[in-house]
């Protein structure tokens, strides 16, 4: 489609320079997208679509204001930037803060290392999900009921904006999600996993022993013990490890947050101490291969590594290029929309702890009674408050891991935890089953990384003593 995109570009270009007089800032975004959605509940089909889209939305600034449309007709495309331009003309009444970048004139794809999934057939897409279920279900006869969800999305961007830049950017995200319930008579538990990719649909066909592995977890939990509740010793994986920085700490990072809570920015003040000196976190979409990987943001910014916390001390946030101008920082590329419906806001790309250096055996040593968690069921935070659910976990005892146990929830102040790490194991894994939700913009592809921890004074739930 070289003379569609073409045309798009001319379009899009005359646009912006017919109406950039009348504002600070004009932004122009057109998207095409083609994607697949599968998901069975035990063998029910509930979806089955392959769907295509082309919209676009405008964003335009005058004084600090703001004026947002979307479109899905590239016929309407200037009706919709006079709607913008005038939106922001109407409710603009300070000053455009936007931090500078130098515009850019570029084509970049995302390329995959194997099989784009848009090459393999419905057909094909649904026998997996229906090989999945059968090893699901298959796994013991106290399987009640199974899910998958199966999902893919081929995204071509098009952004022009009044400063001179025009990116044109794509890019493949896949992800499946396995569940699988046990129960046994009134006792029910839930094994479950998520894998995702940007690299070739393989990473999807050979997850056999990790779909059985989701199952057999439910399974076996039924016949254990639920962790009793006291405040423990914890040593976490790396997946929960990974969690743990994006959910309870990565927010809290973002600064529109921050700017828009002046207790919050009181609390991150940039120099304060959070954790020990070992502990390096870092975000950023420039580390290529994980799926919150791109090249540029959606404002144009290009990608970067931004260090959050240096040797325990706080030393960088995470920005849109309003956020940067509003707090006298540097823009890191971090605006981001789930699609052409949504502005950008600022989130997360990849998030990561860096390794340690503890051998990982040794995170156990001297712990007379604690509890090893691993892997993730789920979770929420309420600003810096969280609470996750371990999918497998067992207690330690005299510095060995002991019985399992179930039922175990991790709680606390992420300010407070960070300061309770005790270790910093020297293992490292990559997850990438990140969706990550904020502002009605659900599902956008993360990384979350880090190695194995332990931490004391960690809240952990259960049946009470």
């Amino acid at each position: 489609m070289p003379s569609l995109l073409a045309d798009a570009k001319n379009l899009l270009a005359d646009l912006v320079a017919r109406y950039s007089s009348r504002v600070d800032y004009l932004a122009i975004r057109l998207e095409e997208a083609e994607g697949t959605d599968i998901f069975l509940r035990g063998d029910k089909i509930e979806t089955l679509t392959e769907g295509i889209s082309i919209g676009g939305q405008v964003r335009a600034c005058y004084k600090g204001g703001w004026g947002f449309a979307s479109f899905n007709q590239l016929s309407t495309l200037a009706e919709r930037v006079e709607e913008a331009t005038s939106a922001a003309r109407m409710i603009g009444d300070e000053e455009t803060l936007l931090a500078p970048i130098d515009p850019v004139q570029a084509i970049c794809k995302l390329a995959l290392t194997g099989t784009d999934p848009r090459q393999i057939s419905l057909k094909s897409k649904k026998e997996l999900c229906d090989r999945y279920t059968s090893i699901l279900k298959s796994a013991s006869s106290s399987i009640t009921t199974t899910s998958i969800r199966y999902s893919d999305t081929s995204q071509r961007i098009i952004l022009a904006t009044s400063e001179g830049t025009m990116i044109e950017q794509s890019w493949v995200d896949m992800e499946m999600r396995f569940a699988a319930t046990a129960r046994n008579g009134e006792t029910v538990q839930t094994g479950r996993e998520t894998t995702g990719s940007r690299k070739a649909y393989e990473d999807l066909t050979n997850l056999d022993e990790q779909v059985k592995s989701a199952a057999l977890r439910g399974v076996d939990a039924l016949s254990l013990p639920p962790v009793k509740g006291n405040t423990y010793t914890v040593v976490i994986d790396p997946i929960l490890s990974g969690l743990f920085v994006h959910e309870a700490f990565g927010h809290l990072s973002e600064a529109d947050m921050a700017y828009e809570n002046p207790d919050l920015l009181e609390v991150m003040t940039l120099g304060r101490r959070f954790g020990p000196k070992e502990l390096q976190i870092f975000d950023g979409a420039a580390p290529a291969g994980h799926r919150g990987s791109y090249l540029y943001d959606d404002e144009g910014t290009p990608a970067t590594t931004t260090q959050l916390i240096k040797d325990g001390i706080l030393v960088g946030r995470l920005h849109s290029r309003e956020t940067a101008g509003k707090l006298e920082e540097a823009p890191t590329g971090n605006a981001r929309c789930l699609n052409y419906h949504y502005p950008p806001l600022v989130r997360m790309t990849n998030t990561w702890i860096e390794r340690g250096k503890t051998p990982v055996q040794d995170l156990f040593t001297g712990i007379k009674e604690g509890v090893y968690a691993r892997n993730w069921l789920g979770g929420m935070t309420n600003g810096e408050m969280f609470t996750f659910s371990a999918a497998e976990a067992w207690m330690i005892r005299d510095g060995k891991i002991a019985e399992p146990v179930r039922d175990v929830t991790l709680s606390g102040n992420v300010f407070s935890t960070l300061a309770d790490i005790e270790a910093i194991g020297d293992d490292f894994y990559w997850d990438e089953s990140g969706g990550c939700g904020k502002g009605g913009q659900n599902g956008l592809p993360v990384g979350c990384g880090g190695p194995s921890l332990r931490i004391k004074n960690v809240i952990v739930g259960g049946d009470a003593e």
